[in-house]
């Protein structure tokens, strides 16, 4: 059975550390488009943060905040977006302010946070080098205004140097939500920031990329035997598990690695998500 649509995670997958990315990649882009196949990139980052990277790969489909939204830019439909209640919001700024931990969230079009220490000084960083369309708001009290805000808020982080297993623990025993644990330590550490730390991605309940690789597969009427799935980090798991092959690229979590259907033996530096696409897309390949 041929591949119909490939969905991608970008950064450790086809941009690395230092926000480059191998020509082979890019040629590999290429690749995908002139077999007329899908191309899916399947991010954490909120959409108005990765704009230009879409159209400059020319994506056909974008996943959004890890599973929260999910657009066809063929058409410029939304094809579905899933936000955080505001109760939940509060209660989490509460808990995290309980434990002396750093917060920041995400609306459609902004970063919200008191001040810029972890992903959020990682993500206006990267931002400002690429001329995203993604505002930051420094507030001086992020409960007041998360309180006071009419904005949707799709993603909500707790980041810190220590470890943060208790907290995810307590706010999964109160509130009915989606809680990723990500850990940037050793060969993981944050490179553009120059530091480690490790963070929480809260988002609503039932958001993954695994689930929302299933929408678009479902909106496209495919197999799940059609899709192809390549990512590197622990929030890529679903989304190779609901894939007919997943693809965990060298330099990806061990985690990873062991539920992958093919690990490539070059890294993200090295074209890793190249190889992937050549195995698995070159000329005359069918797989059963």
């Amino acid at each position: 059975m041929s591949i119909k649509l490939v969905a991608s995670d970008l950064d450790g997958t086809i941009i690395d550390s230092y926000n480059k990315i191998a020509i082979q990649n890019t040629e590999a882009i290429k690749q995908i488009q002139s077999k007329d196949v899908g191309f899916a990139i399947s991010t954490g980052k909120i959409y108005s943060s990765v704009k230009n990277i879409c159209e400059n790969f020319n994506a056909t489909y974008g996943i959004f905040g890890n599973g929260i939204q999910i657009i066809d830019f063929k058409t410029g439909k939304e094809i579905y977006c899933s936000s955080l209640d505001k109760n939940v919001v509060l209660t989490c700024i509460k808990l995290a302010k309980e434990y002396d931990l750093h917060i920041h969230f995400y609306t459609n079009t902004s970063i919200v946070s008191e001040k810029l220490m972890y992903m959020d000084l990682r993500n206006y960083i990267l931002n400002k080098e690429s001329n995203q369309n993604l505002a930051v708001h420094i507030v001086n009290n992020i409960y007041e205004f998360a309180k006071k805000s009419n904005e949707k808020i799709l993603r909500f982080i707790i980041s810190s140097d220590k470890e943060l297993t208790d907290i995810k623990n307590e706010i999964s025993k109160k509130l009915d939500v989606n809680i990723t644990l990500i850990k940037k330590y050793g060969k993981y550490k944050d490179t553009i920031i120059n530091k480690e730390y490790e963070y929480l991605d809260i988002t609503s309940s039932n958001t993954s990329k695994g689930n929302a690789l299933n929408l678009l597969r479902e909106y496209l009427n495919l197999s799940q035997e059609e899709v192809m799935a390549v990512g590197d980090n622990i929030n890529d798991t679903e989304m190779l598990k609901n894939a007919g092959i997943g693809v965990a690229v060298a330099n990806a979590s061990e985690q990873l690695k062991e539920i992958a259907s093919y690990v490539t033996t070059s890294s993200v530096e090295e074209g890793g998500f190249a190889e992937a696409i050549n195995k698995y897309l070159g000329e005359e390949y069918i797989y059963s």
